[in-house]
């Protein structure tokens, strides 16, 4: 046989081993069944983070990158999201500690709460009362005058007690006595007894004017609110009141990285048993962990400046357009109610509502029942409104009138603020307050017993008692606040008219 022959005859044996190979690997292993197609995951799948590759379900070190950064993303969404009510209550206490409020020291707005002090959403129409009890150094007494609404939050945002007329001195006054989480000590008879779950609580407190003004409430809160510790119930240490009308500070949380450290601050501060086991594992997952120093790296803080970047959004769009008509009060209105389902946990049919969640601590602060439960004559009910009858936004360039009808359905006032979209916080234009309401001396009542009321950067001509200002360039929202609302206003047989544009 010559060399040509040979080389015939090796690579057709090549061509029937090799055909043969092939045949092996395609046959069907003895074992192998059918595959259900939706537990498989494709060689290439096309997503909105662009591609993303896999060798027989193993991911490529792109996507394997990618879905890392995206993880940590989300998560740092999340915490933003879920978090807020604790970053909310820190930039609260950092507030209040920066005009001196401490264990023996209460902020009182005694002139009322005016536009330039950064709060979520406050009234201008009652004497504000806040404190911060720190428990670190053991229980605190706090003595409460008569006829006041009152509460404390938890540093997480979640209610402890009520205090005056929805607590359980029934509005007569009392002594109540915050025990902090851990403590093993006596508890002497003579207090109503509240166990908060962390060591910073926010106090919130607020009392009445008496035919428009605040200094009966004022000293009603000098001559009985007294708060000491425990320890030293024998010879109380003096109260101490410091007024806060007018000054410039703020107790609004971050909308950027600055979130994150707040949160971290708090979970330093505070026990871990204050948190589930699954918010403590979130805010691990982006490196917030007691006992351990918050300090990512060029690439996290990178994803977690993005990541509150896009959760400051949610909460805004959230808040300001959202997607559920069940937060509208009225069909064919925009006027929106301020707990959704009547709870102050935010639950429906055992479920917690995230967004309403969202919603409401982006927009206000005060977690109470009291502020939810329905109470014809008592306590209060609000009614939002971000657009105007056209279903636009509310612009501070343009003139606006709103038509209270006859008969008002309060036992005691009601009243409209009006909010900066940036904020929350009160709009601040030249009016000191920006608001207005029934109990306005020289507000101008319609011959039919309705009243409008007028929103714009200048007052229309003779309507300068009954005009919020606005500023051009600004957004602005307001909440309808009745104060000792009426069987009509629950029934919903009356509503108020819509904000139309009038320019």
């Amino acid at each position: 046989m010559n060399l040509q022959a040979l080389l015939r005859a090796g690579m057709s044996m090549m061509l029937v081993l090799g055909a043969a190979g092939s045949a092996m690997a395609q046959a069907k292993p003895r074992m192998a069944t059918d595959i259900p197609p939706e537990i498989t995951t494709p060689d290439t799948v096309e997503t909105r983070l662009g591609t993303l590759k896999f060798f027989d379900g193993l991911p490529d070190k792109a996507t394997v990158a990618k879905m890392y950064d995206n993880l940590d993303f989300m998560r740092g969404v999340e915490v933003f999201l879920n978090t807020m009510p604790g970053a909310s209550l820190y930039a609260m206490r950092e507030g209040l500690r920066s005009v001196g409020v401490d264990n023996q020291t209460v902020a009182v707005f005694e002139t009322l709460a005016d536009s330039k002090s950064l709060f979520l959403t406050p009234n201008t129409e009652t004497v504000y009362l806040f404190g911060w009890l720190d428990l670190k150094d053991g229980p605190i007494v706090v003595e409460t005058p008569p006829n006041i609404l009152a509460f404390v939050d938890d540093f997480w945002f979640r209610h402890v007690t009520d205090m005056g007329n929805a607590g359980p001195d029934r509005g007569k006054g009392g002594k109540f006595l915050f025990v902090p989480p851990g403590f093993a000590g006596p508890i002497p008879e003579g207090y109503f007894v509240a166990r908060p779950r962390t060591f910073g609580n926010w106090l919130f407190a607020r009392g009445f004017l008496v035919n428009g003004d605040p200094k009966p409430a004022v000293e009603s809160f000098k001559k009985s609110w007294r708060q000491y510790p425990l320890a030293k119930a024998g010879h109380p240490p003096e109260t101490k009141f410091v007024n806060v009308s007018g000054k410039a500070f703020n107790t609004i949380h971050a909308n950027n990285f600055k979130f994150y450290e707040e949160i971290a601050h708090l979970v330093a501060e505070e026990p871990t048993e204050a948190l589930d086991q699954e918010t403590l594992g979130l805010l691990a997952s982006i490196g917030i962990e007691k006992g351990k120093p918050f300090a990512p790296d060029e690439r996290m803080k990178a994803i977690l400046t993005e990541a509150a970047a896009v959760g400051n959004a949610t909460a805004r769009s959230i808040l300001f357009d959202n997607r559920d008509k069940n937060f509208l009060l009225y069909p064919g209105s925009h006027w929106e109610v301020g707990f959704l389902g009547g709870s102050s946990e935010f639950l429906i049919n055992g479920a917690r509502y995230l967004d309403a969640r969202t919603r409401f601590m982006y927009y206000a602060t005060g977690i109470t029942p009291a502020m939810a439960a329905k109470m014809v004559g008592a306590g209060s009910q609000y009614a939002v409104n971000f657009r105007d009858s056209k279903g636009e936004y509310l612009d501070g360039a343009r003139t606006y009138r709103l038509r209270i009808p006859p008969n008002p359905p309060v036992k005691n006032f009601w009243s409209f603020v009006v909010y900066d979209g940036q904020t929350r916080s009160e709009l601040q234009t030249d009016q000191q307050y920006p608001s207005i309401s029934s109990q306005k001396a020289d507000l101008q009542i319609n011959s039919d017993g309705s009243v409008d009321v007028f929103f714009g950067p200048r007052p229309p001509a003779g309507k300068e008692s009954n005009w919020i200002q606005t500023m051009p360039g600004k957004s602005w929202n307001t909440i309808l606040r009745l104060y000792g609302p009426l069987e009509p206003w629950f029934a919903r047989t009356w509503r108020p008219g819509d904000i139309d544009q009038i320019d």
